[in-house]
């Protein structure tokens, strides 16, 4: 998911204070080519560079020392002027809070009409000077493999947060931005985008409590303290009551032999297997006995009463907060600004999608019970499926599958990392018309000597984004893939031009204005942007090269690693089209409950015969991909959809219930987190979930999500309709099309945060009855089902 591994959106006291793009200036790169003038040959190049710079070691290494042209020792990280080294973030923090000190007093003090229509383009450039800043040390700090730099962007992050505590006391930027709302002389001047960025940072406004009198804002700053503290303890006390179990090697009959290799204890007469984990997943979908299955699944479920009162006082003081802001509920104040709205919106969705899913789901119980009698006895034999026969009975059909197909999986074969990265450059290209293209990073550039720079070329633009790779594994790397979002696009205007050239008359007014990061300018209309900086995090195994001494052994991707790839570029290509005029609504800056549509929607595509035709070809024959392969995997992978899909439904309506009025009325008679688990498993559910268990202490996302986690289903509904209706199925090559592409960017990427949501779907879709969102649209998206 975005947001959790793709690290999307974080919780904010309000929007303008956090998220972004990151981007530098590439005029100092001897290689750089201006994209307009790109011959076809050149082009053709490019592509072939693109498979070599991720395929071979060797010739990256040749390439990369091509950037190392000059004699300076380093141009910055991400090329920002600033951060030659790690105590360049200090001078960078020091530059920003007297940056934000001086557009924080500018719209305070404006006054004339002109001042006044401005104020939104203000508190963008706020936010986006603090962005710039907390976005690259949130990176840095979580990525970086020098400990030096993580504590220096360390440092830094909580030298800006501070300076946000400042601004959290400041109301007269609220009531400032109120005022010109109210004023109709100035809001006639606004056109759509500033009018909608206008009433998103009201609403952030209004999350803040920045209006409370101050014995109520104080009560609110110490319960937002007392929120992230329950939330990071919740993370990280997640664990077990029981770390292990033991069972006797009659229990064990037709385990996965994985599991035996890998148990914690070994004894002549049994093993201890642990009960959350890997080995613990694999043994559940091996152990023939059910009672060591039943037991080995409640001790997985099972967390420390400790743990859970965490949970309970973390829940209570999010809806404390929501209160004290004039919310019914932490799902109120949490919905208000996306497509959802509201807690009844949301299961009208919910309800909709259950319902749809009852068929499948019917179905894939009955396969099951089925197996089950047969192992037990015979058709007539009298039992049930219980919470821990469903993995087991799920891994049973999919061997069963397999074996009925009689084909080895040799997949990886035709998914080299380079030519997978080829075929997504292809991929743009035919639906979007950019493309990318390689470039050696300068001196200090990049945090690792693997990360491999790439401009997103666009067929009339030129250069429209950078994208830097980190996808390889190394030691103390997160293995979780991710997307960061480290400068977002934004125009930059000829009074911002100006006002830099008179504070810094002797140097470049763009380095002062984007740190020396990345910009593009229009001649022909005059309009200048910083271009968004993405990053790309995997955790692929490096590619072996002999050195001419043996064949050259490429980075091969699992199909599931090939889907994860396209994933997260769905999420970067977001970030690379959807530029406008304010970085608060650019790229991923759009509701929440929308962001996840471009990348689901990119699995589609990983999946279609036309567009692995692009590039899947076995790395040493040039074969192409036989596509029959992948039709059996995808049948395989579908099995059981229908269960998953209502276990994700069941965590979307705790996330509900968690997050309603309930922690509240139900403080005098005790607040039972496991109770209202078991009511809605109880009332929603196909099989109750034991009661000795209390699963809720596994649910980290309810810390991220906080009534939104519906989100990922939403965006899987409206994806799988998209591709439908938009992409046609894939049917006669419409996935390679640039009709359907360009549509998607029209109505969709290109517009970011700044249009709303249901305004674009109805757009894109042709469905007026969703223009206008609410319940009704919400249940209209559940009715389409999640048919991946």
């Amino acid at each position: 998911m975005l947001i959790s591994s793709c690290r999307l959106y974080r919780a904010s006291i309000r929007r303008f204070l956090f998220g972004s793009i990151v981007v530098r200036d590439q005029s100092r790169r001897c290689l750089a080519v201006a994209a307009a003038g790109h011959s076809c040959a050149s082009r053709s190049q490019d592509d072939t560079v693109l498979r070599h710079v991720f395929d071979s070691q060797s010739f990256w290494h040749d390439f990369r020392r091509a950037g190392h042209f000059t004699k300076t020792p380093s141009n910055g990280l991400f090329c920002n002027r600033y951060l030659t080294h790690p105590h360049g973030f200090l001078d960078f923090s020091k530059t920003t809070v007297e940056k934000c000190q001086r557009l924080v007093a500018n719209v305070i003090r404006a006054s004339t009409e002109e001042e006044r229509c401005s104020i939104p383009h203000t508190l963008d450039r706020l936010s986006d000077s603090l962005c710039r800043l907390l976005d690259v040390a949130d990176f840095v700090r979580s990525t970086h493999p020098d400990n030096s730099w993580r504590q220096a962007s360390t440092r830094a992050y909580a030298m800006l947060f501070e300076f946000m505590n400042v601004l959290n006391t400041t109301p007269d930027l609220k009531f400032k931005l109120e005022g010109a709302l109210g004023n109709p002389d100035i809001k006639a001047k606004w056109n759509d985008e500033e009018k909608m960025v206008t009433q998103i940072l009201l609403k952030d406004f209004s999350k803040s409590a920045i209006d409370l009198p101050d014995e109520k804002r104080q009560a609110f700053v110490d319960l937002s303290n007392r929120i992230s503290q329950l939330g990071t303890q919740f993370i990280r006390d997640m664990g077990p009551e029981r770390s292990s179990i033991y069972f006797q090697n009659r229990q064990l009959k037709d385990v996965n032999p994985l599991v035996l290799e890998h148990a914690m204890r070994k004894h002549s007469a049994g093993i201890s297997i642990p009960t959350v984990g890997p080995v613990a997943v694999t043994a559940l979908r091996s152990m023939k006995d059910e009672s060591a299955r039943r037991e080995l699944y409640i001790a997985g479920r099972t967390t420390p009463k400790s743990h859970l009162q965490t949970l309970q006082d973390f829940l209570q003081s999010r809806a404390k907060v929501a209160n004290l802001s004039g919310y019914g509920s932490y799902a109120d104040m949490n919905l208000s600004d996306k497509l959802a709205k509201s807690p009844a919106a949301v299961n009208s969705f919910l309800s909709a999608l259950s319902n749809d899913n009852k068929v499948q789901i019917q179905q894939e119980m009955e396969e099951m019970l089925l197996l089950k009698k047969l192992e037990k006895g015979g058709r007539d034999t009298p039992v049930q499926i219980e919470a821990w026969d469903r993995d087991y009975y799920q891994t049973l059909q999919a061997n069963k599958q397999r074996s009925r197909s009689r084909r080895p999986d040799f997949m990886s074969a035709y998914f080299s990392l380079g030519t997978v990265m080829q075929g997504l450059s292809r991929l743009f290209t035919q639906l979007y018309g950019v493309r990318f293209e390689p470039v050696p990073p300068t001196p200090g550039e990049v945090w690792d000597p693997e990360v491999r720079r790439l401009d997103v070329m666009d067929e009339k633009e030129g250069r429209i984004a950078v994208l830097y790779c980190d996808l390889f594994a190394r030691p103390g790397k997160s293995p979780n893939p991710a997307h960061f979002t480290l400068r977002c696009s934004r125009r930059i205007s000829t009074s911002e031009i100006e006002e830099a050239s008179i504070l810094h008359p002797n140097l470049d007014p763009m380095q002062i204005i984007n740190d020396g990061m990345a910009i593009s300018h229009d001649a022909s209309t005059n309009t200048t942007y910083q271009l968004p900086t993405i990053a790309l995090i995997c955790d692929f195994q490096e590619p072996v090269d002999h050195h001419g001494n043996g064949p050259k052994e490429p980075t091969l991707l699992s199909f599931r690693n090939v889907q994860t790839l396209f994933h997260e570029m769905g999420h970067a290509i977001h970030s690379i089209l959807g530029r406008t005029a304010f970085q608060v609504v650019s790229g991923t800056r759009c509701a929440t409950d929308l962001a996840e549509l471009p990348s689901v929607l990119m699995e589609h595509f990983a999946a279609d015969a036309h567009v692995l035709s692009l590039f899947a070809r076995h790395h040493q024959t040039d074969a192409p991909l036989p596509y029959e392969m992948v039709a059996e995997r995808l049948a395989i992978e579908r099995r059981g959809q229908g269960i998953e899909t209502e276990h994700q439904i069941l965590l979307a309506m705790l996330d509900q219930a968690y997050h309603s009025h309930l922690p509240l009325t139900m403080m005098e008679g005790g607040f039972d987190t496991t109770k209202v688990l078991q009511d809605v498993w109880d009332r929603y559910g196909s099989v109750m979930e034991p009661r000795e268990t209390s699963p809720q202490g596994f649910f980290g996302h309810l810390v991220e999500y906080g009534g939104s986690y519906y989100s990922y289903l939403f965006d899987r509904a409206i994806a799988g309709k998209v591709w439908r209706e938009v992409f046609e199925g894939g049917r006669d090559g419409a996935a390679v099309k640039r009709e359907g592409g360009q549509r998607f960017r029209d109505e969709v990427l290109r517009w970011g945060g700044s249009r709303d949501g249901w305004k674009c779907l109805a757009a894109l879709l042709g469905d007026e009855r969703l223009r206008d969102g609410g319940p009704d649209a919400m249940a209209e998206v559940g009715k389409w089902g999640v048919k991946d």
